[in-house]
């Protein structure tokens, strides 16, 4: 049994995350954390800190919508992953269980930007 957390401002969100993970109770330590970055008041970077300063095991991925300003932030934080809201309900519940195994899940644009910034362009020799 996976033990889901899910922090989003936007109540609809949570209805729906809810609903896809309904079949897994919740309790009051989580196995994962669902996180969104951009909330009132505390932002989801702000309490990934938090959390893993208080709670180290647990294991936090990112879920909101697309912002490359978050792409070091997140991981920095100490974020096992990060996925965008769209993530078809199928990829979510296979990243949720990749990140109990200890995997680390990005959805594949954001994972396609990491190392679009990371690794340099190819070199190209100019001729004379």
């Amino acid at each position: 049994m996976i033990r889901i957390l899910v922090v989003d401002d936007q109540q609809l969100v949570r209805m729906g995350l809810r609903m896809l993970f309904e079949q897994a109770p919740e309790r009051l330590t989580p196995d994962v954390i669902l996180m969104d970055l951009r909330m009132p008041g505390v932002d989801g970077i702000t309490a990934t800190r938090r959390i893993l300063a208080a709670r180290p095991a647990i294991r936090i991925v990112a879920l909101t919508t697309f912002d490359d300003d978050h792409l070091y932030p997140v991981p920095a934080a100490g974020a096992c992953g990060f996925l965008v809201k769209d993530t078809p309900p199928v990829e979510l519940l296979d990243a949720v269980r990749r990140t109990v195994n200890g995997e680390a899940p990005f959805s594949r644009d954001i994972l396609n930007r990491l190392v679009a910034r990371v690794v340099p362009r190819p070199f190209h020799l100019r001729h004379p």
